[in-house]
């Protein structure tokens, strides 16, 4: 299993409604092949803003490089790159 965890904090002064937005996008990728679990979330913790949190698992390295490529992926990637800043933690189980 391959892991991938993003946060992405939101740029201060984003509007609520472009939050949602990009929320929902990044929901809609669930379904792409390979992904074998799929969380977005709000954290919890808002002591250094809003923090968007992806939580994935995908079936192998493989498979993530293939979600990686898809046009769909890309989309969004460049939607949340109008909004946020990002940090990733990838690692194999």
């Amino acid at each position: 299993m391959y892991r991938h965890i993003v946060l992405f904090r939101i740029h201060d002064g984003v509007a609520r409604e472009r939050v949602t937005g990009a929320t929902e996008s990044l929901r809609s990728l669930a379904v792409l092949p390979g992904v074998a679990s799929w969380r977005i979330d709000h954290s919890l913790d808002t002591r250094k803003g809003l923090v968007l949190v992806e939580d994935a698992t995908f079936a192998d390295r493989s498979a993530f490089e293939a979600f990686r490529a898809d046009p769909r992926h890309e989309t969004v990637a460049q939607q949340m790159s109008e909004i946020s800043d990002w940090w990733i933690g990838d690692y194999e189980t």
